[in-house]
This record gives C-alpha cells, sequence and structure tokens, in this order.
C-alpha cells in the first residue's frame, strides 16, 4: 500500500476562499467518480461554502468534552474505517482539543496520509512556522497555531488561492467572511492593507520558491544544464543563548525565498572541557532547526571565527547568518568580536548577515563550564599589562617635570599592579608587583638609580605596596576559580537534569546518547564496547562520530568509563580532563541502561511471540481434542449403526444416516482447512496470484456450504472488475458469509451486497443477529476467539481470523460495522481492476451553480 497523495490550498490571509476552492475541487473528483468523503471541513456558516457541502458525504465527528464542554473534532478512526480515497481536511494548523488521537490536525493528516488515503487540506501562509516572528511583526498578533514547514513543503501539489487586499475587504465588509458585529473590528486590525499587502507578498515568495523546485525536477528529467540558479545553503551560528530560535527562523526565511535554499545550524565549541552554552537551550534549537527541514553540526575549534569560516566553506554554505554580540560596550576593548571577524574575512564568495536580536548588549552572563576561570586573551593581555605597564608608567612618571611624590607613584604603579591581576589573574600581576617594586626602588626612592634605601619609612611603602598588589591578585584568582566551579556546576546540573529527563521519559536511543555525549565533551568520537565472555574480547554495541581511524578496542582510547566489568563508554579526541569524568560516569551508566533495556526489549519480544506460538498451539490441541473429535465422533457413530447387523435400517434411517455422516465429514474438512489456512497465515506462506475477476463469478461459488435460501445475493452486473486472487476471495467470503449464517435467525436472510466506490469495490454482508459491542470487533478477528455465546458447533474460531487474513493478502481490508436495527456488517475492500469505467455521480443542483 502506497502512501497518499497531499494537496494544499494555501490561502494568502483567511478568507480569501480556500475552502471554497477545496469543496470546489470535490465535487470535480465527484463527478469523475472519485470515492471521496469529507472528514471535517469548517464552513464558519458562510452560506456559499456550506451549499457546497451538499452531495458529499461527511464522515460523522467525535465528540470530546473538554473543561465542562463539548467540543467536535475529525474522527480519525472512523475515516481510517471508511477509507475513502481522497478525503477532505480542513485547517490543517487546527489545534486538537485534549484527547484527541494527536495535538495537531496535521499530524492527522500525515496519518491518513501513511494509510494510503489522499488528503486535500488548507492553510494560511501565517500559519507556517518559519513565517512566526515575521507575521507578528506585521500583523501584531502572534500564531498559536503552527505547522512545521517541511510538512507543508512535502506537499505533492499546492496551490496558491490569491486575493488582492481591497477585493478582500470588500468581501469583508458584505458580510461573506464575518458576522457583521466583527466586521468593523477586523477592518480595522488584522484586515489592514499593509498587513493583507505583506501577507499576501510573504505567500506569492513562498509559492514562487515551490515554482522553482518543480522547474528544477523538470530541467534535472531534460539534462537542461544551462543557466542554473546556484542553491542557496546558510549556517547559522549558535552559542547556546537565548537568540538561537530568532536566528534559526531568520535563516530560513532566507532560506525560503531561493531555489532549494537549506539551513545548517552550527555550534562551535572550545576544546578545553564541557561544551560552552546551555545544553538546554542547545537541546531545544537543535529540535526547532530538524523541525524546520534543517540540520545541526557541532565542530571543535578555539577560534570561533575561524572555526564558523572553516565549516561553512566545507559545506560550499552561501550565506552565514550570526545574532549581533550579546557582549556590553565595555568588553570591546578585548577584541572585535566573532561577527565583525567573520564579516571581515568571509570574502565575496559569502554573504554575511548579522542579526539584532532582545538580548544585545545584554552580556554573556557566566561561561557555562570553562576548564579555566580566565581566558586565553585576557591571560595575554594581563601578562603585557604586567610587564609592559610598569615600564611605561615609569618613562612617564619620569618625563614629568614636578614631581609627583612617592605616595602617588607608589598609587600609580599599583594600578598597574590591579589592572594586571584583573585582566591575567595571579601570576601576571604577581610579575607586575615585584617588577614595579624594582622600578620604584630604583627610580624614585633615594638615592635614585641605586637599589638601596636609606629611610626605614620607604621600605614599609615598598612592603604595602607588594602586600596589596599580591591580595588583590588572590582576591581575583579566587573569584575567577569560582566563578569556574560555579558555571562548571550549573553546566553539569543542566546535562544531568537533561539526562534524567530523557531517561524517565524514555526518548534516548543509544546512538542519540552517544552522540550528546560527544558534543557535550567535543571529543571526535564516542562508542559503547561490551566484552564478550566467551571470546573475551569487546564488541563495539553502538558508535558515533568520525569514521578515520575508528576505535577498535576501548584500551586504545583518549578517555573511557568502565561500567562494571563488562561494559565500557570510550572516547576520542583529546585526554579528558579529571573534573568531567563525573558526568561522563553519569552517562555511561546511562549507555549501559540503555544497553540492557534494548536487550530486554528483544527477549520480551521473542517472549510474546513465543507466548502466542504456545496460545495457537493450546488453542490448536483444545480443537483437535474437542472440535475435530465432535464431528469424527458422529461419523464412527453413524458407520457404526449402518455395519450393524442387529438392526434392520429403513431406507429413511440410512438416508438419515447418510446424511449426517456428510455434514459431519464437510465440518470436519471446512475445521482442517481453516487450520491449514491459518498455519499458511502464519508461516508468511500465502502468495496470491492478482489478476482481474468478475465479482458474480467469485461469490456464488463461494455460497457452496450455505443453503441458497439463507443468503440473499445483490450484485450489479455494471460493478467493475476487482484485481484479486480469485481463490483466495472464494475462501474469504465463504468464512464471512458462514460466520453471517451461524448468528442470523433462521427467518431473515444474510444480505450480500456490491457495490463500487471511485477505485475501490465493497461487498458488505449483512446479518441480523445479535451483533457485537464496538469493544469487541477487533477480537472477533483473533485466531481461536468465539464471541458471546457461540452455537456448540461453530467450530473452532478461525473463520474471520483467515478471512481477514486472505483478505489482506490481496490488497484488501475487513472490517466490522453494526447493522442498522442490529445485526453485524462485514465491509470487504477490494481493488478494482485498472481501466474499468466508473459511473459519474449525480450533483444537486444548489452544489454547482
Amino acid at each position: 500500500m502506497g502512501r497518499g497523495k497531499l494537496r494544499i490550498y494555501l490561502g494568502a490571509a483567511p478568507g480569501v476562499g480556500k475552502t471554497y476552492a477545496m469543496l470546489s475541487e470535490a465535487h470535480r473528483r465527484l463527478e469523475r467518480g472519485t470515492d471521496i468523503a469529507v472528514g471535517v471541513v469548517e464552513h464558519h456558516r458562510r452560506p456559499r461554502t456550506e451549499v457546497l457541502l451538499h452531495g458529499l458525504e461527511q464522515i460523522p465527528r467525535r465528540e470530546l468534552d473538554y473543561r465542562g464542554a463539548a467540543f467536535e473534532e475529525m474522527d480519525v478512526d472512523a475515516v481510517l474505517a471508511r477509507r475513502p480515497a481522497v478525503v477532505l481536511v480542513d485547517e490543517m494548523a487546527h489545534t486538537n482539543v485534549p484527547g484527541s488521537r494527536n495535538e495537531k490536525r496535521w499530524q492527522d493528516v500525515r496519518e491518513l496520509l501513511d494509510a494510503g488515503i489522499t488528503v486535500i487540506t488548507t492553510v494560511n501562509i501565517q500559519h507556517l512556522e518559519s513565517l512566526g516572528d515575521v507575521v507578528e511583526n506585521i500583523t501584531g498578533i502572534r500564531q498559536r497555531e503552527t505547522v512545521p514547514d517541511e510538512v507543508v513543503r512535502k506537499a505533492d501539489q499546492i496551490e496558491l488561492v490569491d486575493m488582492s487586499p481591497e477585493a478582500l475587504r470588500r468581501r469583508m465588509a458584505h458580510g461573506n467572511i464575518y458576522a457583521p458585529d466583527k466586521v468593523d473590528a477586523a477592518l480595522s486590525n488584522y484586515f489592514r492593507p499593509g498587513n493583507l499587502t505583506a501577507l499576501r507578498e510573504l505567500a506569492l515568495l513562498w509559492v514562487a520558491d515551490r515554482v522553482d523546485d518543480y522547474l528544477r525536477e523538470y530541467r534535472s528529467e531534460h539534462h537542461i544544464r544551462d543557466t542554473w540558479q546556484a542553491r542557496e545553503r546558510i549556517a547559522v551560528a549558535l552559542t547556546g543563548g537565548p537568540e538561537g530560535g530568532t536566528l534559526i527562523r531568520r535563516a530560513k526565511r532566507l532560506a525560503t525565498k531561493g531555489a532549494g535554499g537549506e539551513i545548517m545550524a552550527v555550534h562551535i565549541s572550545r576544546s578545553d572541557g564541557l561544551s560552552v552554552g546551555s545544553p538546554r537551550e542547545l537541546e531545544a534549537q537543535r529540535t526547532l532547526v530538524e523541525g524546520l527541514g534543517g540540520t545541526f553540526h557541532h565542530v571543535i575549534g578555539d577560534d570561533a571565527a575561524d572555526a564558523l569560516l572553516e565549516f561553512a566553506r566545507g559545506v560550499n554554505a552561501t550565506q552565514i547568518v550570526l545574532g549581533s554580540s550579546r557582549r556590553k560596550a565595555w568588553q570591546y576593548a578585548f577584541g572585535p568580536g566573532v561577527g565583525a571577524t567573520v564579516a571581515r574575512e568571509s570574502g565575496p564568495d559569502l554573504d554575511v548577515h548579522i542579526v539584532t536580536h532582545g538580548e544585545v548588549a545584554k552580556g554573556r552572563g557566566l561561561p557555562m563550564a570553562r576548564g579555566a576561570g580566565l581566558g586565553r586573551g585576557r591571560i595575554v593581555a594581563g601578562w603585557l599589562v604586567g610587564l609592559v605597564g610598569p615600564v611605561l608608567l615609569t618613562a612617564v612618571m619620569l618625563r614629568l617635570d614636578s614631581t609627583l611624590g612617592l605616595s602617588n607613584e607608589v598609587l600609580a604603579m599599583l594600578m598597574v599592579t590591579v589592572v594586571a591581576a584583573l585582566l591575567g589573574g595571579m601570576l601576571p600581576a604577581l610579575a607586575s608587583a615585584s617588577f614595579g617594586s624594582l622600578l620604584l626602588n630604583y627610580y624614585f626612592i633615594p638615592p635614585v638609580r641605586t637599589f638601596t634605601i636609606d629611610e626605614a619609612h620607604n621600605i614599609v611603602s615598598i612592603v604595602v605596596f607588594f602586600a596589596i598588589a599580591v591580595s588583590v591578585a588572590s582576591v581575583v584568582h579566587l573569584a575567577a576559580r569560582r566563578t569556574s566551579q560555579a558555571a562548571r556546576l550549573r553546566a553539569e546540573s543542566e546535562i544531568l537534569s537533561l539526562l534524567a529527563g530523557s531517561v524517565l521519559r524514555g526518548e534516548a536511543s543509544l546512538e542519540s546518547l552517544l552522540e550528546r555525549v560527544r558534543e557535550t565533551f567535543a571529543m571526535e568520537s564516542a562508542a559503547l564496547f561490551e566484552r564478550e565472555p566467551a571470546e573475551d574480547r569487546w564488541v563495539c554495541a553502538g558508535r558515533v562520530g568520525a569514521a578515520k581511524g575508528q576505535l577498535d578496542d576501548p584500551e586504545h582510547a583518549d578517555a573511557d568509563m568502565p561500567v562494571g566489568d563488562s561494559v565500557v563508554l570510550a572516547l576520542t579526541g583529546r585526554k579528558l580532563p579529571a573534573d568531567d569524568r563525573r558526568v561522563l560516569g553519569a552517562f555511561a551508566a546511562q549507555a549501559a541502561s540503555l544497553l540492557d533495556r534494548q536487550r530486554l526489549s528483544a527477549q520480551a519480544l521473542e517472549a510474546r511471540k513465543l507466548a502466542e506460538g504456545n496460545r495457537i498451539r493450546t488453542a490448536l490441541l483444545a480443537a483437535v481434542s474437542h472440535d475435530l473429535r465432535t464431528p469424527l465422533a458422529a461419523i464412527k457413530a453413524a458407520v457404526t449403526s449402518l455395519r450393524s447387523d442387529d438392526v434392520a435400517w429403513s431406507e429413511e434411517d440410512e438416508a438419515e444416516l447418510l446424511a449426517a455422516i456428510e455434514e459431519s465429514t464437510d465440518r470436519l474438512d471446512a475445521l482442517v482447512g481453516n487450520l491449514l489456512d491459518m498455519s499458511r497465515l502464519q508461516t508468511g506462506t500465502v502468495t496470491p496470484l492478482l489478476r482481474s475477476v468478475d465479482l458474480d463469478e467469485v461469490v456464488p461459488r463461494s455460497l457452496a456450504g450455505v443453503p441458497r435460501s439463507d443468503v440473499a445475493l445483490h450484485i450489479p452486473e455494471t460493478l467493475p472488475m476487482v484485481r484479486v486472487d480469485a481463490g483466495l476471495l472464494e475462501r474469504s467470503v465463504a468464512n464471512v458469509v458462514e460466520n453471517a449464517a451461524k448468528y442470523t435467525p433462521r427467518d431473515r436472510p444474510v444480505t450480500i451486497r456490491a457495490s463500487a466506490l471511485g477505485d475501490r469495490v465493497e461487498l458488505r454482508v449483512v446479518d441480523r443477529g445479535p451483533g457485537v459491542p464496538d469493544g469487541e470487533k477487533d477480537r472477533i478477528f483473533e485466531p481461536f476467539q468465539r464471541y458471546g455465546d457461540a452455537p456448540r458447533d461453530a467450530g473452532v474460531g478461525l473463520g474471520l481470523a483467515v478471512a481477514r487474513g486472505f483478505a489482506e493478502a490481496i490488497g484488501g481490508t475487513l472490517t466490522a460495522e453494526d447493522t442498522p436495527g442490529g445485526g453485524l456488517t462485514m465491509v470487504l475492500t477490494l481493488r478494482a481492476a485498472p481501466g474499468h469505467m466508473p459511473v459519474p455521480a449525480e450533483l444537486p443542483d444548489q452544489a454547482t451553480t
């Protein structure tokens, strides 16, 4: 069974006529004989739209109670049971009422497509996920109901439903969209001419991109290579900060303006510890970019600008999107920043977009998990100030004409030492203090230009200067270390919290967990090894990362974490700091747990298969011991009576005994046949031979075991042929009819009706028996099931299981429905043979005017 087709009517704004266009298309398909039904259509009491529902089959909606109120939603189960060739599903961005089968209606649509049903649906341009920010800026309204862009882009057909802003406002004013009491408010707010024009432009640009996709496919099919537009590939730089979502959506909008645009989010980590950036933010941004059809990448590099440019050129990116720096103004003294560096060094082949956001100039906050408290640039700057600063300050003070006084000179030198401590920490400050003390002694303390000191109070000044410098350096160093520890603990707690959440939800697979380990610790590869006791060697249970030089033994890893004696988590790329091993141990324990869970799941699946086999064997033994022995006992009793010499049987008695033998033999043959058929279905040895046949040839043959007076057959001569295996279809229909005959009253015959619906043919077997509750309708198709007070001679409960198995083997379906007025109706749906001419349906006049 193939996947259904998706056709979307994309509206530039509410009220342009998407639903009207969809219903018009439904009537056109109905005229051509297509089996079409309405899953859900919201006409909002618009008369011209509501009248188009006339003549279309509407599948009843499901009623749900939520917070004391009743709501109606599309009944996905009913649509799947009805299984039309085409179904109409309005407002794909709609959020379902809690308690529905899926959270979003677009998820309902995806499920119908997977079931092979073609879906025609509608959505407005403002409901696309990537356009949420820009639509909010235009209209001032944030769209809460959105559809992932990839869901819409993967549609087989997209038709733009457009209308000029003036015409749409006229429709609004005439009351064709909203109720009269809402018209004035709508015209003055959402439906302003500027809003409608901007939304229309968004829709046209988005659909133009789809036109480029179709054109590209055409050129590829016809091998046209001249004048081809280059594909836009956009790299988005993520820091792990809160601005990442804004950058991703902006990049997606840029990508949709080019033919086949693609976005690649990249996060760059330093190689000296845990990944920089909030793990929680990065996980949310990974989910967002993948939901928008992009990819997430993790790159290791100590120079963020160089690493970003190298990545962009490596993937042939045409554009780079970065966020405006979150650094405060004074922090630019330490360098121009990543954005300015990338823009300067990108060259003519890369366009750089620096996007503003709400976090600009608010500061970066604490580093999330760095091994050192100060960066390399700050340490270098600290050493420069500590060594060069005293020399420059000494030169300035020597050039002054008037003497500053020793106290002022000491304070000036102390200022340089404090700056060195703030920049570079302990060691640059100590160097500055020592060097500054020597310069003060040599140039400013009498006797000058010597290292001797004549007066005791000058010695005190130098000692106090040096003590203050050392104290300041110590305080700065301690603060940096505490900051580093706090940042590391915060990063570890976020990682462990995220890991614990995934454990509780049971979401993570082994591969995704290993990928998270690799990205968290900025490693090249991660692998989980398990020891084989029999062969005393390590076997790789899962691996992610670089393919070059794959690790085959955890003993050669750069970092490893054992879990017990049989499992080891191994990493390659660099030596791991000791501080990181606590978090690595948590990842290793979870990886070992996932490995055990996979093994237990496989064992549970195997156990279920064995239990099912045991159940079938037990039921088979019960059938052999009872149901099969019953007709054998009747046959033996009749034969023994006929062979008896003590009784002179009359011709009527002999005929009755022979009839009993024949009836029991038929029952025994049917039981054995069902057992053999069930074994064939269980072992998968049923191979159908499909060909075009007429139902009026096959169905009468399947009624051989049922008296004709018990069956009313209605098969139109104009019915199209079906593509099936005639033998399997005959066995399936025979079992269904025999089952119906067992339960229907003697004075009410079983009715068999056939009808054509588009490219499907339905055979309905109707009985007037007690019926089956909804909760039991699926269970009656399981092997060895007999519902309720089934008669003792009803068989072993294989008839319907075999019938459904054969129906599915020939590409059909067998479902149970309630018979109006009481009873059960079995619906056998088959594929019509190709080439038949369906009879067009007639539409009421009011639906076509």
